[in-house]
């Protein structure tokens, strides 16, 4: 197993940035990509970007290119996700994901296996 802990989230104002870290424990060994979503009230769970674990490569959705950037420290088994230019829009619960098989799709939910508990980013304008 993986377990998954989210921190950084809180306030920011409209333009502002946060930081959020991801730390991972267990079978870290297992994990092939790691990923961030985001979860809106009544809306659903959709992909803001991944990254490699290995490799290091990242994607990104459109709306988070050019202003969010994710990061990976391999020796404390830590993702972030730097998030500047914070938009209203932005505002939901963030999670963090980790995907064991390398063929799951790295945008979709169900690409991944292990999920933090979320963490709260309310961006005000």
């Amino acid at each position: 197993q993986v377990q998954l802990v989210e921190s950084g989230g809180g306030l920011a104002q409209a333009g502002g940035s946060l930081r959020l870290s991801c730390a991972a424990s267990g079978r870290t060994f297992n994990i092939i990509k790691m990923g961030w979503f985001r979860q809106a009230p009544g809306k659903e769970r959709e992909f803001v970007g991944a990254i490699g674990w290995s490799s290091g490569n990242t994607y990104y959705t459109d709306s988070a290119k050019g202003r969010f950037t994710i990061s990976r420290d391999n020796a404390k088994n830590t993702v972030y996700l730097q998030m500047n230019s914070l938009k209203p829009e932005d505002t939901a619960v963030y999670y963090c994901a980790a995907g064991v098989r390398i063929w799951d799709p790295f945008s979709l939910p169900r690409g991944y296996d292990h999920w933090g508990q979320g963490t709260q980013v309310t961006v005000s304008s």
